[in-house]
């Protein structure tokens, strides 16, 4: 790569009160020192591939064309899933054939290699910490031009989750819940193309027990405590409390199903 300083951003399942991120970091600079690291998320709920594919997918597309995306969820570190990178969008990826890139290659055009080339890796990586061992060192080499050529043979599939896709008819939509934000909001597989596409725009949505009727701008339009319905940021459906936890008071957990159903008019 040349031109501007290559960006490296960094998710993991870490946290930050142990060495690994630093451990990460300090391999990457070793090798190339022409970088800016940029810290995307290191409180990814421990092994929850799900939640790191979701971060990449609403993070990694903004920043600058040719960043390069460490991703590290790996409950399957030292087994026989491949380490990887990947080129999706005119973006980066380096992390394990996991699912985690589920999300930044669904419906988007991808080259993919297995990162085997010894000289692209440290010497004698440890089974249990590919972080520092493989993938920040696979990154740091990108970063300095290296081809994905280079990093070992090319793969033409990936491991792939379908969390992304609803099931909908003109009449309803059964989803369900694919994340879970810090503040208990439920965030679902269903778009906002999909409520448009309904017949009625008027809708009534079922969460675990609970019913809510109509889609509206955002949560102060409900009273607080109440549940609300809206479309996030992320344009995807969302379920949330006025100033409250919707997954704790709701009861609801990631993959609990959500339905819509377009309300029949007179």
């Amino acid at each position: 790569m040349s031109g501007k300083q290559p960006i490296i951003t960094l998710t993991t399942d870490f946290g930050t009160s142990d060495y690994y991120v630093s451990a990460m970091k300090a391999v990457i600079i070793s090798i190339n020192r022409d970088v800016t690291i940029v810290d995307v998320s290191h409180e990814i709920s421990p092994q929850d591939i799900m939640a790191g594919s979701w971060v990449l997918k609403n993070t990694a597309f903004l920043y600058p064309e040719n960043s390069i995306h460490v991703c590290v969820v790996d409950p399957g570190v030292g087994t026989k899933r491949n380490p990887i990178v990947l080129q999706s969008n005119n973006q980066f990826f380096v992390g394990p054939d996991n699912g985690l890139f589920s999300l930044v290659a669904d419906k988007e055009k991808f080259k993919a290699h297995i990162i085997s080339n010894p000289d692209l890796i440290r010497k004698k990586p440890s089974a249990t910490f590919h972080g520092r061992d493989i993938f920040a060192p696979a990154a740091a080499h990108l970063a300095a031009g290296t081809p994905l050529e280079f990093f070992g043979p090319e793969i033409p599939e990936i491991v792939t989750y379908k969390w992304a896709e609803a099931s909908c008819t003109t009449e309803s939509i059964k989803g369900w819940v694919l994340h879970i934000d810090r503040y208990g909001n439920l965030i679902t597989n269903i778009t906002s193309k999909m409520i448009k596409n309904l017949e009625s725009k008027n809708v009534k949505i079922y969460a675990g027990t609970f019913i809510i009727n109509g889609v509206v701008k955002t949560f102060a339009d409900v009273d607080e405590g109440e549940p609300v319905a809206f479309i996030g940021s992320s344009g995807m459906l969302e379920i949330s409390i006025n100033k409250g936890n919707a997954s704790e008071l709701l009861g609801i957990n990631k993959g609990a199903p959500v339905t819509v159903f377009a309300k029949k008019t007179d």
